[in-house]
């Protein structure tokens, strides 16, 4: 038994109230195959809409519902012994076998399922339109927004970025590092202090196997709309060089990587240009200069200022070299494991957003022509917009303009533009977003969705899930008022641009919510801890403040629900009991939550015209119909 699952098993942490920490779906085997032996066993779940063809026989995903393992069910009418197909396998009647929803028994599954249908969307793929036109959806603290997610696309006919992620950032890269207390910490300026990486809890083996299992229980598979994984933010160069196998190894199943070279531009180690091969400089700067003449409407072969071209070049050279080294590693590791063309080929996409200030289209012309030129062309590129996470871009008709000169240049190289820091946009930015690219583009969203679960457990009328809000939105205060009076700059300034923002919004009065006198300096909020709680406890809870939306998702893996630094991020017994509280929310929960979900997934693909305005109209009057989560569901595989 591997150490992640003996962890699992002694501290009583299974998957049914804590999903995805084991790369396995399986953590008991031999107490679930008594339970194919026995025939009297009760709580086993034969899904219905699960099964699947392979040249084996046919395939149904079985789970005990009590502990949330999950085993495969095989019915073979060809061979002797099924049981050998996988790992692990037990013959349960003649013809019929059962194994362990294993790791290794996954990706040789993928194998079998994509052997016998190329066309199979049971996995993640860089299929249909996912590398010109899709939504990101980030799991930023949970995995209880999958199935709205399979709803929203089965009901629009659409494939999205399903299931995305920022590694090693939010996922847990490496289990057996976890347990070894050897993950490295990630800083969280406006707090004050480094979180532990993986802070979600989750590892990236068990988020790329329960996304695939989570679409078999709904039957979204038998819609053929193909779907991707993105491994978000993967960083390139700097102290990641020494691991870089390891985030390699653990993203196998994705079929979409985000290139982050910022890791080895912090480092401003210019390459010297003489040592950048002579045939490498000259097709970069043809292919930058066709570029931007063609950008730019001017006559082929106008000047391009050598000094700007050096100067970048040279900027980004190394970083592009480690790119090139990561990508090969990438495509080595999928040729490895995998048989097919359809199993091993992935999106990528370049994220240069973290370059200082806005980005220019003569820096996105360079890195996408030396894309090209090293071989590793990209699908996306993710430029700097001057984007605030959930805030609206004040001006339209600027931000039309950041746009098109980008696009200008992408367009020569038939490449959509990745918006980052997605959410909280409003109507006219994202419909400005899809008409300067003709819908050529990703909207990266992740936040969003810890406010909608903010918001149906405010709505909930189940006793468990009002504690559960109470508790989380208190969380929030106690984190802001102590940000409020830190000893760190940062954390003190925005801990008050959060709580001034969070007071004024409400709309009442700011001297009655704060009960000061009138005309009393704004500052008085600020006179102590005291007054500050005062202020903000005056405000009825709500998902709506900013002081919630920007401290929320610490909340699910701080041990003991504690407000403390040293609490949050915590990868022992007790940040994975506070995560299971997520878990155990109602159905009428649940079905709040995702209806939002979808609903949210409906207003993007509308206006940055990923589906019709009529379908969304019609799509979103179904939705409203839906009274219970299994009807909801129910329609997901139609």
């Amino acid at each position: 038994m591997s150490a992640i699952n003996e962890f699992l098993l002694k501290h009583h942490l299974r998957i049914a109230q804590n999903p995805c920490v084991s790369p396995d779906f399986c953590l008991d085997w031999p107490s679930l195959q008594k339970s194919f032996a026995d025939p009297a066993a009760a709580g086993l779940v034969f899904h219905p809409k699960s099964t699947f063809e392979t040249a084996a026989g046919t395939w149904t995903l079985v789970e005990q519902a009590a502990t949330g393992d999950c085993a495969w069910r095989l019915e073979s009418r060809t061979l002797s012994d099924p049981s050998r197909v996988l790992a692990e396998g037990v013959s349960t009647k003649p013809g019929r076998a059962a194994f362990p929803a294993t790791w290794v028994n996954l990706l040789k599954l993928k194998n079998l399922i994509q052997e016998h249908d190329a066309g199979s969307t049971i996995f993640p793929t860089a299929g249909a339109r996912l590398g010109r036109s899709t939504l990101g959806v980030g799991a930023r603290f949970t995995t209880l927004h999958w199935p709205a997610v399979e709803w929203a696309m089965s009901a629009l006919e659409i494939g999205l970025t399903a299931n995305q992620n920022s590694i090693p950032r939010e996922l847990v890269y490496d289990v057996d590092a976890m347990l070894g207390n050897r993950l490295d910490t990630v800083p969280f300026p406006f707090i004050g202090t480094n979180v532990p990486e993986g802070h979600q809890g989750q590892s990236v083996e068990g988020m790329s196997h329960g996304c695939v299992l989570s679409k078999l229980k709904t039957g979204f598979h038998r819609r053929r709309i193909a779907w991707s994984f993105n491994a978000d933010h993967q960083p390139i160069g700097g102290k990641f060089d020494v691991r870089e196998d390891a985030l390699v190894k653990g993203c196998l199943l994705a079929s979409y990587i985000t290139f982050d070279l910022s890791p080895e531009l912090a480092l401003n180690q210019k390459a010297d240009l003489a040592t950048i091969p002579a045939e490498v400089v000259k097709q970069t700067r043809a292919r930058v200069g066709a570029a931007l003449d063609a950008a730019r409407g001017r006559a082929q072969g106008a000047p391009l200022q050598d000094e700007e071209f050096n100067q970048l070049l040279a900027t980004v050279w190394t970083p592009m070299q480690k790119m090139k080294r990561r990508d090969e590693k990438y495509a080595a590791a999928r040729a490895a494991a995998f048989t097919t063309d359809v199993g091993r080929t992935y999106l990528r996409e370049l994220s240069i957003d973290e370059l200082p200030g806005l980005t220019t289209p003569e820096t996105t012309a360079i890195m996408l022509a030396l894309c090209e030129v090293l071989g590793m062309p990209v699908n996306f590129v993710a430029p700097a917009f001057g984007f605030q996470k959930n805030t609206p871009y004040p001006d339209n008709a600027a931000l039309k303009k950041l746009i098109e000169a980008q696009w200008n240049v992408c367009k020569q190289f038939n490449v959509s533009i990745g918006f980052h820091s997605g959410s909280g946009k409003s109507a006219e930015n994202y419909q400005v977003m899809g008409s300067v690219t003709g819908s050529a583009l990703e909207i990266k969203t992740s936040g969003r969705y810890t406010y909608e679960m903010g918001v149906a457990l405010s709505q909930s009328r189940n006793p468990a899930d009002a504690a559960l809000w109470r508790d989380w939105y208190q969380f929030t205060v106690d984190m802001a008022v102590a940000g409020a009076f830190s000893a760190d700059a940062t954390e003190q300034k925005m801990a008050r641009l959060f709580v001034t923002t969070s007071l004024a919004a409400v709309g009442a009065s700011l001297d009655d919510a704060r009960g000061r006198a009138q005309g009393a300096p704004l500052q008085d909020v600020f006179a102590s801890p005291a007054t500050c709680r005062a202020a903000l406890e005056a405000l009825p809870p709500s998902a709506e403040h900013m002081i919630f939306f920007e401290y929320n998702f610490l909340y699910v893996l701080a041990a003991g629900g504690r407000p403390e630094k040293a609490a949050l991020g915590d990868h022992t017994p007790a940040g994975y009991q506070q995560r299971a509280r997520f878990y155990a929310v109602s159905a009428e929960t649940r079905l709040l939550f995702s209806k939002r979900i979808a609903a949210y997934l409906i207003f993007l693909a509308e206006n940055t015209g990923l589906a019709t305005k009529e379908r969304c109209a019609a799509t979103s009057k179904l939705l409203a119909s839906y009274a219970t989560l299994e009807a909801m569901l129910n329609d997901i595989s139609r």
